[in-house]
């Protein structure tokens, strides 16, 4: 494959974007975990497959937007989900769970309508749906790159910021901290992410190359820091063998990926469990 990969460019594009958002997806990854927000991240896929949609339908139906690429209303459609799901968390203080179903169900509701009025892009929006190699572009690759150095500068700015959001966030009110702002950019971040990931991993499995590393580090870190590099490393994994195992199978990425985080994960637990039980009988016998 690295011969491949040198002689063509789609594949420098798939292998070097996957590269990237194996690090950036895990390391959101975890303060989305760590906050109990996973399932924002189901519901802004979501929305981003109703811009994605939208943006193939306007493509089919008005010649002026036959060469927009889908990516970019896919971001503005994540975007502005996310926006719309802190302005419902804010309007149900009590019920702040609400805002998910609400957004989950209307870009779900607004996908199936454009996909309804379509007629042969359905190909087209299979790539968005479960990530294709060959469906990455350099533009694609530019795109994932600037949304990378944002995340990087977000996380720069505001690492401490989020750390105390995450763990304690009446203390970060508290103690001044523009909890609702750092929040906000937090959500919008994470939307461009999603959005970015999507060529790759595929709209409705994006989120788990999120969590599932996520879930993985946790089992076996010992400290915040440790769960990110950890987080980092499994993705990385999970990307890796993804990106090369679609490659010789002609499978879909965001299935290869998926699945080779869920054998991670798998792995992990199976491996903890051994290595107490082990402990344990150690001790028993002392």
């Amino acid at each position: 494959m690295i011969e491949a990969i040198l002689n063509y460019e789609f594949l420098q594009n798939a292998f070097f974007s996957g590269l990237i958002i194996g690090v950036i997806a895990p390391v959101l990854g975890v303060f989305i975990v760590v906050r109990r927000m996973s399932l924002i991240a189901d519901a802004l896929s979501h929305v981003t497959l109703a811009g994605i949609a939208g943006s193939l339908y306007l493509s089919q139906t008005f010649t002026a937007f036959a060469l927009l690429n889908p990516i970019y209303l896919g971001i503005i459609a994540s975007v502005s989900g996310s926006i719309l799901i802190e302005r419902l968390r804010r309007l149900y203080k009590h019920y702040e769970e609400l805002a998910i179903p609400i957004i989950m169900s209307g870009g779900i509701g607004l996908s199936a309508i454009f996909i309804s009025l379509a007629s042969g892009f359905n190909t087209d929006l299979m790539s968005y749906l479960f990530g294709s190699v060959s469906a990455v572009s350099r533009q694609d690759l530019w795109v994932v790159i600037g949304i990378a150095i944002v995340v990087f500068l977000f996380l720069f700015a505001f690492f401490k910021e989020m750390f105390v959001l995450s763990f304690d966030e009446e203390y970060a009110n508290a103690s001044g901290l523009p909890a609702k702002w750092i929040h906000f950019l937090f959500m919008i971040v994470v939307a461009l992410v999603i959005a970015a990931s999507m060529r790759i991993v595929g709209i409705l499995l994006v989120s788990s190359l999120i969590t599932l590393p996520v879930a993985a580090s946790m089992r076996i870190a010992r400290g915040f820091k440790q769960t990110i590099i950890y987080s980092i490393l499994f993705g990385e994994a999970a990307v890796i063998i993804g990106l090369v195992s679609a490659f010789y199978l002609n499978l879909a990425p965001g299935g290869t990926i998926v699945v080779t985080s869920i054998l991670i994960l798998l792995i992990v637990i199976i491996t903890k469990k051994i290595i107490l039980h082990l402990k344990q009988g150690r001790g028993a016998v002392k």
